[in-house]
């Protein structure tokens, strides 16, 4: 779905009613700007209140968050080199995806594992 909209005084801009409703915006969320591949790209984050929260940075072990951290830079650099799938509209559209996927990697040569 796509809305067309005006960009006001300091560049504000109105996200249309319909396509907040869709991603479950409302006032005072947090969203993140983003120019990628020439689309100004919006994402909503999610913020979570340390104060309601007070021993949430123990709920890992400090080899645990290295790990998720290495994890997540990774992850970032590979969205950032265009190494990603989609976006697909629809749920249907990714099933088709992951199952085209699934029947070129079983078509693929095996190789033998040696012992």
């Amino acid at each position: 779905m796509s809305s067309t909209t005006r960009i006001q005084h300091k560049g504000q801009v109105t996200i249309p009613t319909r396509v907040r409703e869709q991603a479950g915006l409302s006032k005072g969320d947090v969203v993140e700007f983003s120019y990628q591949r020439g689309k100004i790209v919006i994402t909503p984050k999610v913020v979570i209140d340390r104060s309601k929260f007070p021993n949430a940075d123990d709920e890992y072990t400090p080899a645990q968050r290295r790990l998720i951290d290495a994890r997540l830079a990774e992850s970032e650099e590979d969205f950032k080199k265009g190494r990603t799938y989609g976006p697909f509209n629809t749920a249907d559209e990714m099933i088709a995806h992951m199952k085209a996927a699934l029947k070129k990697n079983a078509s693929a040569p095996k190789t033998k594992r040696t012992r």
